[in-house]
């Protein structure tokens, strides 16, 4: 209903026991609140918070435009809707270690379960785009080093993305997860790997839990579930399918009412305003006022 049974320590101590059962963890993104509903009623494990998404909701690129204020705001949105855990996308922090220190803290404020900040320089971009850059290793493990000292909730996971399997190659890629575990990671995101082969070497090489990026269209493979668990990731995030999927149906619709001028012909493939309210759990709120809910819906 209005409010969720879990606050947001109960749900982060859940994402740290997931983190530790030895299944894998799946997460889809979620493009709004509403989505983030979808994904708990479907049975996930959490919710993502695509930085990819909230920008392009707001029309922009991923190349670091958003500000902590809306990316803490929308995330707040996202998270107080589920018991499950949510993490989300803080790009490289904004700004230095003290700013990621207090975006830490923010992002523990709006409820978040976990965070991942990756070491690419600005502007940054989305990590299965070629030509990105990193920063130096040092400066880096500065910024995780706050980031981890801003930690209030030890149970707040803290994850380190590194981008740098496309400029300095697997092993470097290795070498920079493992000293951002010795900075005070507690987890990596190894982005853009390009094969099965490579997943397993980092898993292979790093004792901290893991997490597997299948992103449509990118540089990597789309793994299954079951290829993940088996190679012993612990998490798996799907961060923008929910938005293209829905992108793609209002492409084509649109395209159907300016053809057709009318939208009968879609209402077969579209959410019933029956399924709309019983995910909003409409019937529920006449606990607060017996008006609210006193009409019946169309079959």
């Amino acid at each position: 209903m209005l409010f969720t049974k879990k606050n947001s320590a109960e749900k982060r101590a859940d994402f740290v026991k997931g983190l530790k059962s030895g299944k894998l963890l799946r997460f889809p993104g979620a493009m709004n609140p509403l989505t983030a509903m979808m994904i708990e009623k479907k049975g996930f494990d959490g919710v993502y918070i695509s930085g990819a998404v909230l920008s392009a909701d707001l029309g922009l690129p991923d190349i670091g435009l958003t500000t902590l204020t809306e990316v803490s705001q929308r995330g707040q949105q996202m998270a107080r809707v589920t018991d499950l855990p949510a993490i989300i996308d803080i790009d490289t922090g904004f700004g230095e270690p003290m700013n990621a220190a207090r975006t830490i803290q923010i992002m523990e404020d709006a409820g978040i379960a976990g965070c991942h900040i990756e070491d690419q320089e600005n502007p940054k971009r989305c990590g299965h785009l070629d030509n990105k850059s990193v920063l130096p290793v040092a400066d880096v493990v500065k910024k995780i080093a706050a980031a981890a000292k801003g930690k209030r909730d030890k149970n707040f996971v803290l994850i380190a993305r590194t981008d740098s399997r496309a400029a300095e190659g697997l092993e470097k890629s290795i070498d920079r997860a493992k000293a951002y575990i010795d900075a005070g990671a507690d987890m990596i995101f190894p982005e853009a790997m390009q094969d099965e082969g490579e997943f397993e070497a980092m898993r292979k090489a790093v004792a901290a839990p893991l997490l597997a990026n299948m992103t449509e269209f990118g540089k990597s493979k789309l793994l299954t579930a079951v290829q993940l668990e088996r190679l012993g990731y612990n998490l798996v995030i799907y961060p923008v399918t929910t938005l293209r999927l829905a992108m793609g149906a209002i492409d084509s619709g649109l395209d159907v009412i300016k053809a057709e001028g009318t939208q009968e012909s879609l209402l077969d493939k579209m959410q019933h305003r029956k399924d709309l309210y019983a995910l909003l759990q409409y019937e529920d709120y006449n606990a607060f006022d017996q008006n609210i809910f006193n009409f019946t819906v169309k079959k």
